[in-house]
């Protein structure tokens, strides 16, 4: 039996106060896009493991089951990642970009950190319907966290804030008072609002049917298990979508822009 939508709705209405406890420019950009009207949120995004017991599968399961079905899938060599996206059949709720880190490919210190914590996370935590608002199921060292972050920034992002959306995202096609992603980009930086600036503040064009941008992920406070230690939590993207011969948007990703989208949780981006 497929979900309503008003239990997918409560769901992200969770993902998002989860989201937001360590976010907070994101509420304050928030409110300085809507200007008092709602935000539409164009995709969330998930980290994860291509380990059996958090694998893509596993995260998506929670979404298959209110309505959600697979669509695209993307590569990206350098930083060893696999990734899909999941739409609702009711096309007025966000997408959903999944990445998991082919663990393999890396060193076996890095490897035997991942599976620890992976080992530690209660196999009736991932079937709750919690998991994706749930955060860690673990405590490494500061150490170990710098560790990983040596070989991968997004695997230490994943060992210090776990299962929680990794961003949200603005559509600007649904945007009031905003016509250009360049405009939106602007009044962020008014704001006050650092952007990410790799591959310059806009990814993507008209071309390929998307330009996205976001700001630099904020600084919070993490407790390793020995240190409490300020470092990037997550971040906020904007999204502009241009339309097919169809006439109906692209729905899809540009793995060139993904791939810059993800250094927004750098500490030097």
């Amino acid at each position: 039996m497929i979900a309503n939508s008003k239990e997918v709705e409560m769901l992200f209405s969770n993902i998002w106060d989860n989201y937001v406890e360590v976010t907070p420019s994101a509420s304050k950009v928030h409110q300085l896009l809507g200007t008092g009207n709602d935000v539409i949120n164009d995709h969330v995004a998930y980290r994860t493991f291509n380990i059996n017991k958090v694998n893509i599968e596993k995260l998506s399961s929670h979404l298959i089951k209110l309505g959600y079905f697979e669509c695209g899938e993307y590569h990206f060599k350098t930083k060893k990642l696999y990734a899909k996206h999941f739409e609702h059949t009711d096309k007025t709720l966000p997408k959903v970009f999944i990445s998991e880190l082919l663990v393999e490919e890396f060193s076996a210190e890095t490897q035997a950190i991942i599976h620890k914590m992976v080992d530690n996370i209660e196999v009736d935590a991932i079937a709750n319907d919690s998991f994706l608002f749930s955060g860690t199921h673990w405590q490494i060292g500061y150490d170990e966290y710098q560790t990983l972050l040596q070989e991968s920034e997004y695997a230490a992002w994943v060992s210090a804030w776990g299962y929680r959306a990794n961003h949200f995202t603005v559509s600007i096609n649904h945007l009031e008072g905003y016509d250009s992603i360049t405009a939106v980009n602007e009044a962020v930086k008014a704001g006050g609002f650092s952007l990410n600036t790799t591959g310059g503040e806009i990814k993507g064009d008209e071309g390929v049917k998307l330009e996205q941008s976001s700001t630099l992920a904020d600084q919070i406070s993490v407790q390793f298990s020995d240190q409490t230690v300020a470092i990037p939590s997550c971040f906020y993207e904007f999204a502009k979508r241009y339309p097919l011969e169809n006439g109906e948007l692209y729905s899809g990703f540009v793995a060139a822009s993904a791939d810059k989208i993800f250094e927004s949780t750098n500490a030097a981006a």
